[in-house]
């Protein structure tokens, strides 16, 4: 086994580029409990740091206008809506208690948000995959209590 480069690495932190990144910053503390940190001054650039306790810190970079890369999936040329593709697509997944999961699931429903739910094969770990405002690929997996 080859012998890896960055020893003993972790998650630090995720970036999003938005063009409205106060939106994306109340979305992911709701749903998630993201905590709004101090972030540098970057002058013209705006960005707003989320920290979730004991997990990572998420990056919402105002989106460069001069950028020719599309700004997420629902911009690019082919958007893609349907959440049920987002298993073998590019998500980022949290995980939270069996027991919180399902209301967590109504949660998302009540706010219209369209969900694709399925299990692992074990039977043991239930998912639901969504998108972000920005059309970003989530998932909220369950995990043993």
């Amino acid at each position: 086994m080859a012998v890896p480069v960055a020893k003993a690495a972790s998650l630090a932190h995720i970036a999003r580029e938005s063009s409205d990144i106060h939106r994306l910053s109340e979305f992911y503390k709701e749903m998630f409990g993201f905590d709004e940190i101090e972030s540098p001054n970057f002058g013209e650039l705006k960005v707003i740091w989320l920290n979730l306790p004991s997990a990572f810190q998420l990056h919402l970079i105002e989106r460069d206008p001069k950028s020719k890369l599309p700004e997420g999936p629902w911009s690019a040329t082919s958007p893609v809506v349907d959440p049920s593709h987002l298993p073998r697509g590019h998500h980022i997944c949290f995980s939270v208690s069996s027991s919180n999961f399902d209301s967590v699931v109504h949660s998302l429903k009540e706010k219209g948000i369209q969900t694709f739910e399925k299990t692992l094969p074990n039977g043991k770990v239930k998912q639901v995959f969504f998108f972000d405002p920005d059309g970003n690929g989530l998932e909220i997996a369950s995990r043993e209590d």
